[in-house]
């Protein structure tokens, strides 16, 4: 079967040779835009989670993009993920800056003997 280049439609079609040699990559990767629709191993919680672990600054609307969900959404699993103890929010101007409480277990008891540090450092930025 083949697969289909997404982003060429956003970009029409230029060529490699048309992009000065080098491919023409968005800012933010998406989570539509590499073909994720279908079920996933983690959960929007906890790619909510990691993304917060990786950039305490981002916004909640480059969150959703990235996961692929809507901005109130993001904001449902931030209330959630603090009610429960795991980040921690603090306003640093008009922004948010966000701390991942790393030592804390996760909740499920098949892994409960594993921590949020755990689960943040086997996915690792590229």
């Amino acid at each position: 079967m083949k697969k289909v280049n997404r982003q060429q439609g956003r970009q029409g079609s230029r060529s490699l040779s048309e992009a000065g040699g080098r491919s023409v990559e968005p800012e933010v990767v998406s989570a539509r835009s590499v073909g994720v629709g279908r079920w996933t191993f983690l959960t929007n919680h906890s790619h909510v989670l990691i993304l917060l672990s990786q950039h305490p600054l981002i916004v909640l609307r480059e969150v959703a993009i990235r996961v692929g969900i809507t901005e109130r959404a993001v904001q449902r699993i931030i209330a959630d993920l603090e009610a429960s103890g795991f980040i921690e929010r603090e306003r640093v101007g008009r922004q948010n800056h966000y701390v991942v409480r790393t030592g804390q277990s996760l909740r499920h008891p098949i892994e409960a003997h594993r921590t949020i540090g755990d689960l943040v450092g086997i996915i690792k930025p590229e």
